[in-house]
């Protein structure tokens, strides 16, 4: 699981010049098992950031490697990414969605369902095994989506605003249980934000980018003791201190 991101000016352009400078000089290195969050304006490359990562796209410039392994199959096959909609299958069950991570690795459906059951209850999805996507709330959707991820069983996560389209009190309630989720899991993480708070909570270090063409502006190393209850944490004054430096960077 040792297995760590390094991007070297890192660029992303989209279309024929001038077309749309996505990303520019971006250098950034995630150590092994550590949690990263990317927070920065709409606009400034953060998913297309993921995307590199995960090796759904090539940068157009600069070099990116997983474990200093920098070919797209490599980052392909040790990258798990978690789009922002949880793109559950509609006609599959709960269960049927999580185990579909090792269905994919050619575990059969039989076997994969069996692996993936006693992970509910960890999960807090005791109980809707069976339920369809319909039938969960937003928040349970997340919670399959996010153990199917771990299910590919990748050295690295890259996880793209897992809770952006939740409810304040239910995202909340989901960071704290990210956030004991991701310590019970040792992995790399990536994860992109557009909540400064969320990032500051989760993550040992966090890097702001600059409006489009997305640059590192600052990074912050998030240096408050684990476990991290979040009520106690984000009242914290350190805590306030690194928020007001994050925003300061991000011109709010």
């Amino acid at each position: 699981m040792g297995v760590g991101i390094e991007l070297r000016g890192v660029g992303r352009r989209y279309g024929r010049r001038p077309g749309v400078l996505a990303l520019e000089g971006l250098d950034l290195e995630v150590r092994p098992g550590e949690v990263v969050a990317v927070v920065g304006p709409s606009g400034s490359g953060k998913s297309s950031l993921l995307e590199l990562v995960a090796g759904l796209a090539e940068p157009t410039t600069g070099r990116i490697a997983l474990g200093g392994t920098d070919s797209p199959a490599a980052r392909v096959a040790r990258c798990a990414y978690m789009p922002q909609r949880d793109l559950l299958l509609p006609w599959r069950t709960a269960l049927d969605n999580a185990a579909l991570a090792l269905e994919c690795r050619g575990v059969r459906r039989r076997a994969a369902r069996e692996r993936a059951l006693p992970l509910f209850e960890r999960f807090g999805l005791s109980g809707f095994a069976r339920a369809r996507p319909s039938e969960l709330s937003q928040g349970m959707r997340q919670r399959v989506a996010f153990l199917r991820t771990l299910l590919a069983d990748r050295p690295v996560l890259a996880l793209d605003e897992p809770f952006a389209a939740l409810d304040a009190i239910t995202r909340a309630s989901l960071q704290a249980w990210l956030a004991e989720a991701l310590a019970a899991q040792e992995r790399t993480v990536l994860l992109v934000t557009h909540d400064v708070e969320e990032a500051l909570f989760l993550a040992d270090r966090v890097a702001v980018l600059s409006p489009r063409p997305g640059r590192i502006v600052v990074e912050l190393d998030v240096e408050l003791p684990r476990p991290r209850p979040r009520r106690e944490t984000v009242t914290d004054p350190a805590f306030a201190a690194l928020k007001e430096r994050a925003l300061e960077a991000l011109g709010c």
